[in-house]
């Protein structure tokens, strides 16, 4: 996991939504965080393997935080066996 995963996480959580990468690009820019679209479109399949978000629509795709992705914002979930080398 890294700071900007968190942000990414948060930003889903607190807006609700579902959203393309492009789509949360542009959100986070408005909301003043630099997250580039190339580092979104490298780090949401790594979230969605650690089933922190969901895809709800393959056309897109369009993501959404899902229970765990909340759980582990909660600070309620284990992510040990997530690794993230280089991230």
């Amino acid at each position: 996991m890294t700071g900007r995963d968190e942000i990414i996480l948060e930003y889903l959580e607190d807006s609700g939504v579902a959203l393309n990468k492009r789509g949360l690009e542009i959100n986070l820019r408005e909301e003043g965080y630099d997250i580039s679209y190339s580092t979104i479109k490298r780090r949401l399949p790594k979230l969605h393997e650690a089933g922190l978000i969901v895809v709800v629509s393959e056309k897109g795709p369009w993501y959404r935080i899902s229970e765990r992705g909340t759980e582990y914002l909660q600070g309620d979930a284990d992510l040990r066996d997530i690794s993230e080398p280089n991230s």
